[in-house]
């Protein structure tokens, strides 16, 4: 796997090196559960490739690419999966807010369990939280 970090807990996962199920995996993204879900459903979508934070991306087609296909595969797995929820939340946590240095896209069917941890799912503009849509308008190539 390029990039890989050893001790990057995603990278072990994306390497198949955890027992980790996986809810879609291709060549650039695996999706699977978050282990401590903050709502109805939680999935998390990462590539494959080690990339540490939102603030590695650029306007460049690959990012804008991986990003897009990161929210497609996080919208059709909700839409199979939670198809009675009427709320979805996609997006990032920026440093410091992250938990994992490894990219990665939250995809939350709502409501929110417990109510409160809507506070860590807000956007804030550039700080807390950044809606998946934000940032592809943020690094789409000129």
């Amino acid at each position: 796997m390029a990039g890989a970090t050893p001790a990057c807990i995603f990278c072990r996962i994306a390497a198949k090196s955890t027992p980790t199920t996986f809810l879609y995996s291709d060549d650039m993204v695996v999706a699977f559960q978050d282990i401590s879900p903050s709502a109805f459903r939680h999935y998390l979508v990462i590539p494959v490739e080690h990339i540490p934070t939102v603030n590695e991306l650029q306007k460049r087609d690959e990012d804008y690419s991986l990003v897009n296909h990161m929210l497609d595969v996080g919208k059709t797995l909700l839409q199979q999966d939670a198809p009675q929820s009427t709320q979805y939340r996609f997006g990032f946590h920026p440093p410091p807010f992250n938990s994992v240095d490894h990219l990665h896209l939250h995809c939350l069917a709502l409501p929110f369990i417990p109510k409160w941890k809507y506070l860590k799912y807000t956007s804030l503009g550039s700080l807390g939280f950044i809606e998946a849509e934000e940032l592809l308008e943020k690094i789409k190539p000129s």
